[in-house]
């Protein structure tokens, strides 16, 4: 029999719990126990109107519960709007393990984990996030359907990280168009934040069109890997938003525009691969407004993990998930008008793009 642990014993007052999800007009939130297996979760499920809620795990070993909750919320919600403004049917969910994936992640978590997937009967889909691989998806596939991301071996679309990097790199050219005019980024200083699969790939694209590249990453032999391979600069991990810039890209964890970084990066753009980037959306996004940078919304730029995924449901082919993640350029062009007819961050234009056809297709679906 699955469980829903009790709120109470997680620490966080009903309060807390309802306070969160009415902030972010959530439909459901499963906190998922089992002390057998040291598994401790939580699913959000933001949106359904699309379609099922689809949306990636991660496993990150939190300061607190309440820290993991806010993530899920944040994140689950991002997924809602960037399926939506990416213009695919399915709805936002996310879900998060809370523990260190290095010494804490085995089979037997995973399964049971997949065992509580499988009990939402299809309301929400997973897939692969941070510090989870294909491997991971195939362990949770053997206790639930509703997981995508599955290796190719075995119908699934695989790394979905080439088709997430290939949209932000689009997403950084319409932001060049918009910011200089034209959308070459030849010869255009590009901070790197993170250089996991995603990341790397961006990088890969970057050096191609001729970009100044710099690096940093927790992953010191990935680092000097790069380096050598592709002829990058790289700098400690605090000292990537101090460097001379043109576009930064976070694509390692959220909340990296902040004040404390706002007061450091000389960049006219920024775009990456990151969810979250802005660690208070209406505080942050109003900032980088004032200070004159052009944000490119994340969930906007990074919807490639999401469009491969979909198209994985359907039945995989890569080369339709490439075609529609090329839309991200003009997509992102959108955001960038809506805001300046509306004088509006971007942020908010795109939340505005993402609540309309939500909007929309509901009144479709209220009709009969």
């Amino acid at each position: 029999m699955i469980t829903v642990k009790d709120i109470r014993q997680t620490s966080l007052s009903d309060k807390l719990v309802f306070g969160h999800m009415s902030v972010f007009d959530h439909e459901q939130v499963v906190f998922c126990n089992d002390n057998a297996t040291g598994l401790k979760a939580i699913i959000a499920i933001h949106n359904t109107v699309l379609g099922p809620a689809l949306g990636g795990t991660r496993m990150w070993a939190y300061k607190s519960e309440s820290e993991a909750l806010t993530d899920v919320l944040r994140l689950s919600r991002g997924m809602s709007y960037k399926s939506s403004c990416a213009g695919i049917n399915l709805g936002g969910g996310k879900a998060v393990i809370i523990g260190d994936a290095k010494t804490q992640k085995s089979e037997a978590l995973l399964r049971r984990f997949g065992k509580f997937v499988d009990s939402l009967a299809g309301k929400y889909i997973t897939a692969e996030d941070v510090n989870m691989s294909t491997r991971d998806m195939e362990y949770i596939h053997m206790e639930t359907d509703f997981v995508t991301g599955l290796p190719e071996s075995m119908g699934g679309g695989g790394d979905p990280s080439p088709v997430t990097a290939y949209g932000v790199y689009l997403g950084m050219k319409a932001s060049a168009k918009e910011k200089w005019g034209s959308d070459s980024l030849s010869g255009k200083k590009v901070a790197v934040q993170g250089v996991g699969h995603v990341g790397e790939n961006l990088v890969r694209h970057l050096v191609k069109d001729g970009c100044k590249v710099t690096i940093c990453d927790m992953n010191e032999e990935k680092v000097k890997m790069l380096v050598s391979e592709l002829k990058v600069e790289a700098v400690a991990l605090d000292k990537i938003y101090d460097v001379p810039m043109d576009i930064y890209a976070p694509c390692a964890l959220g909340a990296t525009v902040n004040t404390e970084t706002l007061a450091r990066l000389g960049c006219s753009i920024i775009c990456g691969a990151a969810n979250n980037q802005l660690a208070d959306e209406v505080i942050h996004g109003e900032e980088v407004k004032k200070k004159g940078i052009l944000y490119a919304p994340d969930y906007v730029v990074n919807a490639g993990g999401i469009i491969n995924v979909y198209y994985e449901l359907e039945g995989y082919h890569r080369e339709r998930a490439m075609s529609h993640a090329e839309k991200i350029y003009q997509t992102t062009l959108n955001v960038f008008q809506i805001a300046k007819t509306q004088n509006i961050p971007t942020y908010a234009a795109a939340n505005h793009l993402g609540e309309a056809r939500i909007a929309e297709i509901g009144k479709i679906k209220l009709s009969f």
